[in-house]
């Protein structure tokens, strides 16, 4: 079954068929460079790092054109600027330096290209002119905006009505627009802040006031056009936040210069956007106290154990990013590398304990961690192979099937963007200090998201929680209801715990045991 994906274009999941051949032009909103990278983004970024990982698996065998902007120019870099006294370049320069080195360390690769804002003023103009000759845009005392009435479509991608969100809305006193919706396309020049003067032979009367900057959503439409022409690219991604009105207004400047006939042409074939993610359950924010530079939990946490953290929940949805949370990840990559160094022994020098024998060939294996990655990228259901194999590593071991499940492993596990975590070298330390059993203190918590309505857990404690679950199983499956038994062996599955069923009853196991 081909890879499907959902589409926030057309809020369904369709199977993904690239419009270029086995070409796949992707293009996502990267960093606005004016402040300290968090996690926030590095979960959105690692996401698209394993989407283009995928993509260009032997498995698709498709060729990505990945591109990934930097906003360096807007509001708050210039803020910024101006409260330390010195220039918006060099406030960029610090956090993006910052930010790359963060990237590097949690093993997301650089983007093919990387246009910069200020780099393509010529374009962002070029695309203003055609938008202001076309009747899209005007320009008024204080810059250039796009008439959201003028585009037809204005909200087809976030669901919105336009008579709806002028409810409330209102023009703020330093701009002057037809509409309260419109948005500025480029800002005139103001004291103190950079301009660009406007390009030469613009045919737009009046050009010669026009110095200024541009607005944030041209930028994406004209780079875009730059990197990949006025053609429907395969993939537009971002978080959730960008739906509206970043993305909406994207949508708007650029299908608005596009060919509609014979038929309607998009700006991207498939939107993609993942979910939101909180700190201790809040937003994270300076104000709030709760907001770490992604430099700093960088040095204090296991950057693979981070990727594995966030392949643990799906994509789209929302997340709680918490110190619990993170110690378990890292106690689940420490028990995947313990079972990883395992497999690497011959069966006649296995070592001593359980080996219970695998129901699962690896060639099933691979099958089942293929299916969820084509199941909308299901990291959280892949992952759950890779736990599977964990905790019957001795078994597989002493059924001489060792050398090929490692090979599975080492496989999903650069897929997932954590291979370097199963090289030969860092196995070879895993085997001599393999890790102590540890549940995390917040697994209840994450068995009850997991399960939703399908069990209430109440305060219990991670091994109470894990016997609740069995026994839920062990009713559903006395009710014949098989596929509730599944979805709660699957959750535990999902964490690293799995279950072994007897005459006796059932018994779990955690990953590496």
């Amino acid at each position: 079954m081909p890879l499907r994906l959902y589409n926030t274009r057309t809020r369904s999941v369709e199977p993904f068929r690239p419009l270029h051949g086995e070409r796949v032009h992707v293009y996502v909103c990267g960093l606005t460079p004016s402040a300290e990278g968090h996690v926030g983004h590095a979960r959105s970024f690692l996401f698209f790092d394993v989407l283009r990982r995928y993509l260009e698996h032997p498995r698709n065998g498709f060729q990505v054109t990945f591109v990934k902007n930097v906003t360096d120019i807007d509001d708050r870099s210039i803020a910024t600027a101006q409260r330390e006294g010195t220039t918006y370049d060099r406030i960029v320069a610090r956090y993006y330096d910052s930010f790359t080195q963060s990237m590097e360390r949690l093993g997301v690769r650089p983007a093919d290209r990387e246009p910069f804002a200020t780099k393509a003023i010529p374009e962002i103009q070029l695309m203003i002119d055609r938008l202001v000759e076309s009747g899209h845009a005007y320009a008024s005392r204080d810059g250039i905006y796009f008439g959201v009435e003028t585009f037809a479509d204005y909200g087809k991608l976030s669901g919105k009505k336009v008579d709806e969100l002028l409810i409330g809305a209102r023009i703020e006193e330093n701009e002057d627009k037809r509409n309260p919706l419109d948005f500025a396309l480029w800002k005139f020049a103001r004291e103190g802040e950079p301009a660009w003067p406007w390009r030469a032979g613009s045919p737009n009367d009046g050009t010669s006031a026009w110095a200024g900057r541009p607005g944030w959503h041209i930028e994406c439409s004209a780079m875009i056009a730059d990197e990949f022409g006025m053609e429907t690219i395969d993939v537009h991604g971002g978080g959730y936040d960008l739906v509206f009105p970043h993305h909406e207004n994207e949508i708007a400047q650029s299908e608005s210069l596009m060919p509609q006939q014979p038929q309607p042409r998009l700006l991207a074939n498939f939107w993609l956007h993942g979910g939101l993610l909180n700190f201790d359950g809040r937003k994270m924010s300076k104000s709030l106290g709760n907001f770490e530079p992604l430099s700093a939990l960088l040095d204090r946490h296991d950057p693979f154990a981070i990727r594995l953290l966030f392949l643990q929940t799906g994509y789209r949805k929302p997340m709680n990013f918490t110190e619990d949370s993170i110690g378990a990840a890292t106690t689940a990559l420490r028990r995947l590398q313990a079972a990883a160094a395992e497999l690497r022994r011959p069966p006649q020098v296995a070592s001593e304990g359980a080996r219970e024998a695998p129901d699962k060939e690896p060639q099933q294996l691979r099958d089942a961690f293929f299916a969820a990655l084509d199941d909308d990228m299901d990291t959280s259901r892949a992952a759950a192979t890779l736990f599977y194999v964990a905790t019957r590593a001795k078994g597989y071991v002493a059924a001489g099937k060792g050398v090929e499940t490692l090979a599975f492993v080492r496989e999903a596990a650069a897929i997932l963007g954590i291979g370097p975590a199963f090289a030969d070298d860092v196995l070879d330390r895993t085997s001599a200090e393999p890790p102590e059993r540890l549940l995390p203190a917040d697994l209840p918590r994450r068995l009850s998201a997991r399960l939703g309505d399908a069990l209430h857990l109440n305060g219990e404690s991670p091994e109470a929680a894990i016997q609740a679950v069995i026994d839920a199983r062990t009713a559903a499956r006395k009710n014949k209801d098989f596929a509730l038994g599944d979805r709660l062996r699957d959750a535990l599955a999902a964490e690293g715990i799995a279950l072994k069923d007897s005459k006796d009853g059932t018994t779990w196991t955690a990953a590496g045991e």
